[in-house]
């Protein structure tokens, strides 16, 4: 319902919304008033001034007469202080008029003649003084009777028409289900209550009538309605005077009621014509029957539109005034009189009109015409008794209180400029998922999980514009991602996929990225499930897999001293590649697929970049035929969030929960506004992995963090933390460059997981020396700034996790000595890595055979031969920037 006061009521139509005039009369008292006065002027208004046509309302005024301020004449008009006047025939006053009637014209805001608040200009001239007419004038005059009387005859008929079809209108015009015409705002709320932002077609709060304040009721009844409570839904004078001036060649008018705008807005009529006038008076008057004054006017301010985005009287009071019509008169933080009649003064045109090029009545655009009609309405509110006289005198502008407005300003789900914007999507299919569709319309408060100090320090520790991130020095193209999730409830603590918050999200929305070797945790946790033990031995000398013909690289690394007797625990935290080649081979790869879609990844990429939802086919169905052995050490692309997902799930002992943003919907009941729980979908709790083969897996890899490529991320206080690190190459078109690099590790209280790459073309990773950039380094000491912060902020104990120990089958898959063989020596010193040497150097790329997706590979798990061609990247979203291509080959750590 956009502005009463604009679209349809060039003059007076939707009420008395200016100062009428009438014929003769003048109201002393109004600064400004000068000039003489068709009508009446009601000077005490700023700037009215001139001459004006026009009618205003004089008590005690009776047909024929014109009192003002003295006795009785027929066709003549007093003037308090002067002498009796005679209008006919007579010169000081200009204008017209007749036994029977004092002259009316309405005042439009933007129109050619009339003065007062809503304009000036030039009143019609006045009649000769009296005497003879001449043959000519007498010929005007006589063409001029005729031509009313016409007129006059035509409304007339026009009249009888509507009439008499007003009783069938009344009888088959169904009044419409009022409460379901506005649509309501719905509000999202952060974890701590605070407001996120506001969903909807249109920005709107629904307040019951007995909440809205009185104050505020009686001065939109003053500004546009001053009969309100006396007629009974239609002005009949009203309408007789807009039919006259529309049929005569003035101004179209209206002359609504409050009844009848609601009625036009409730039966959605629109235009300016009779029969639609006819029927808008009909519904006015079966609202009238069917509601009480108090429930109609409260409809009407629950419907209009206010102007700065705002629809409806609450949102108007916060837009304007950052208050609340609840509040009711007396209690803090209530609307004043002077804050009411600002609200009720620019219901007649709240914006500019383009047409007219009137600025309408909100201050922001217009402050003195807006002043003008802020004072018409408070001296309405005075004469009808709804403040005193007093309270009239000592009223001021409320300028100090108003809130200060930017029309370029979002008004409405205004997220696209904040990096928490990306989790909108996720909310709306949370919502849909719990059968909650019609969200634009009805008024529901939605809360989330997202923690508005968790997701600060998010931001502080992945974005490039946070000058304390060890993002802010890297290259202009690399770009970040974080999520973290409660591993004990699943849910959504903070989300980082870039600062646009309606752009490319590199953390889940638009693709995935190469885990490299952080898929290491699904395999040892696929090859736990299956009986194996952490206690197992494994040949590290093992270059090719002679059986398949396929060769399996370490980054050109010279194996470690353990050579073929090494336990998985040093092949873990070393991220060594060829024990999880031979792993995965002899456990299949369909094993590492189901275990990562039990810890919690959904969709997975392929060679060919298609999207596998892993929970909609088997295992087998994909893997080895899709996803071969390479999944065993993180060739094929996963998103942030569900990779962060599986992570929590290790931290919860093996329990998965889903990741979920929504944790709490309410919806309001539209007859008594409180707001009512809405049952949603139930988060299942599983248990996906055993216990005990997780607290084994875990005792391993909180070796981690205190070693990652030389960089020490041990969290503050000694508090215990597990990770995986993890690189991928960038590919053939630079073998010794990465283009992916992870860091993921949690706390039993918070699961963080890092992805660090390009926006944009895929291009190297290179820190501000030009160096390759690892998981261990960059990434894992973005994971540490976010982790220390937040279990600070959020004052979390310290929490052990259960002490893992001997399980499994030491035999099992293993290939190495039982026995520990004479060490061999390297030649070279090993690459950075998980738990290796700190002072060792990035290897060179052998530069034969390579990893899945090209030669060379990761510098601390690196991958084999692939039998397939490296997969193209994910498809992002027409014109934005393309995320990491699925993997060439992993550089790790």
């Amino acid at each position: 319902m956009s502005g009463y006061g604009d679209s349809d009521r060039p003059d007076d139509w939707f009420g008395p919304s200016t100062p009428p005039r009438a014929s003769g009369s003048a109201r002393p008292g109004y600064p400004g008033a000068s000039g003489p006065s068709s009508g009446s002027a009601r000077p005490g208004y700023p700037g009215a001034s001139g001459p004006s046509s026009g009618s205003a309302r004089v008590p005690g005024a009776t047909p024929g007469r014109a009192p003002v301020g003295g006795g009785p004449a027929v066709g003549g008009a007093r003037v308090p202080g002067t002498a009796r006047v005679p209008v006919s025939g007579s010169a000081p006053v200009s204008g017209r008029a007749t036994p029977g009637a004092a002259g009316i014209r309405p005042v439009s805001p933007a129109g050619p003649a009339g003065s007062g608040p809503a304009g000036s200009g030039k009143g019609r001239r006045g009649r000769r003084a009296a005497g003879p007419l001449s043959p000519e004038a007498a010929k005007r005059a006589r063409r001029r009777k005729i031509a009313n009387w016409s007129i006059a005859a035509f409304a007339v008929v026009t009249l009888v028409a509507g009439v008499s079809i007003m009783g069938l209108t009344y009888a088959f015009d169904d009044i419409p289900d009022i409460n379901t015409f506005e649509p309501e705002t719905s509000t999202v709320v952060y974890a701590d209550g605070s407001e996120l932002t506001k969903l909807g077609a249109q920005n709107r709060t629904l307040v019951p009538a007995e909440k809205i304040s009185p104050l505020v009721k009686h001065a939109v009844a003053a500004a546009e309605d001053q009969k309100f409570y006396e007629h009974s839904g239609i002005d009949l004078k009203g309408i007789a005077r807009a039919a006259w001036n529309n049929i005569s060649g003035g101004n179209t008018q209206g002359a609504s009621t409050i009844t009848q705008q609601y009625a036009r807005h409730a039966a959605e009529l629109t235009g300016i014509n009779y029969n639609r006038k006819i029927r808008e008076a009909l519904l006015a008057r079966k609202i009238e029957d069917r509601y009480e004054k108090d429930e109609i006017i409260s409809l009407y301010l629950n419907a209009i539109y206010f102007g700065r985005g705002a629809h409806g009287v609450e949102a108007a009071a916060k837009a304007y005034f950052n208050k609340s019509v609840t509040a009711m008169p007396g209690e803090k933080d209530a609307l004043t009189a002077s804050e009411a009649a600002v609200l009720a003064s620019v219901i007649k045109q709240p914006e500019p009109d383009p047409v007219t090029g009137h600025q309408g009545y909100d201050p922001h655009h217009n402050a003195e015409e807006a002043k003008i009609r802020w004072g018409y309405t408070l001296d309405n509110m005075v004469e009808a008794g709804w403040i005193t006289s007093q309270e009239r005198s000592e009223a001021a502008y409320p300028e100090k209180t108003l809130a200060e407005y930017d029309p370029k300003a979002c008004q409405l789900q205004c997220l696209n400029d904040k990096p928490v914007g990306l989790i909108m999507e996720y909310v709306r299919a949370e919502l849909a998922a719990m059968g909650i569709t019609d969200w634009q319309q009805r008024p529901y408060k939605i809360q989330l999980s997202i923690n508005p100090a968790v997701q600060k320090a998010a931001e502080e520790a992945a974005s490039r514009k946070s000058e304390s991130s060890p993002m802010h020095e890297l290259p202009e193209n690399h770009q970040a991602a974080l999520v973290a999730i409660d591993p004990k409830t699943g849910q959504v603590l903070a989300y980082y996929g870039g600062d646009d918050g309606a752009g490319f999200d590199f953390a889940g929305l638009n693709g995935g990225h190469s885990p490299g070797s952080t898929a290491k945790m699904y395999t040892l946790a696929a090859a736990l499930r299956e009986g194996m033990s952490m206690e197992s031995r494994w040949d590290s000398t093992i270059e090719k897999d002679e059986e398949r013909d396929r060769e399996i690289s370490n980054a050109g690394r010279t194996p470690p001293a353990c050579a073929k007797s090494c336990s998985l625990e040093e092949m873990t935290i070393r991220s060594w590649n060829s024990p999880f080649y031979m792993m995965t081979k002899e456990m299949g790869p369909e094993k590492v697929v189901e275990a990562a879609r039990d810890a919690g990844i959904k969709s997975m990429w392929t060679n060919d970049g298609d999207e596998i939802d892993l929970t909609a086919v088997e295992p087998t169905a994909v893997a080895p035929s899709k996803f071969d052995v390479e999944v065993g050490f993180g060739q094929y692309p996963v998103k942030v969030i569900e990779h962060v997902n599986g992570l929590a799930t290790l931290a919860a002992g093996g329990v998965h929960r889903q990741a979920h943003f929504v944790v709490g919907v309410e919806r309001k009941n539209p007859a008594t506004g409180a707001w009512v729980k809405v049952d949603g979908a139930e988060v299942k709790s599983e248990q996906a992995f055993e216990e005990e083969q997780v607290a084994s897996l875990l005792e391993v890899l909180q070796k981690i963090p205190a070693s990652s490529d030389g960089n020490d991320v041990s969290l503050d206080g000694g508090r215990p933390a597990f990770a995986k690190s993890g690189t991928w190459e960038l590919g053939p078109s630079d073998p010794t460059a990465n283009g992916d690099a992870w860091y993921l590790g949690a706390t039993r209280q918070v699961a963080t997981g890092v992805w660090v790459g390009t926006s944009g073309d895929r291009k190297a990773l290179t820190n501000p020396d030009g160096e390759p950039i690892y998981g261990g380094q960059e990434p894992a000491s973005i994971w540490k700034m976010f982790m220390d912060a937040v279990h600070a902020q959020l004052k979390l104990e310290v929490e052990q996790f259960p002490e893992g120990g001997p399980i499994g089958d030491p035999a099992k898959f293993a290939n190495g000595l039982a026995v520990p063989e004479t060490p061999v020596t390297s030649s070279a010193p090993p690459a950075p890595g998980n738990g290796g040497d700190p002072a060792g150097t990035p290897a060179t790329p052998d530069g034969g055979a390579g990893n899945p997706g090209g030669p060379g590979g990761d510098e601390d798990d690196e991958p084999v031969t692939p039998t397939s061609p490296p997969p193209p990247p994910p498809s992002p979203t027409a014109g934005a920037p393309t995320s990491s291509p699925p993997p060439r080959g992993e550089e790790d750590e």
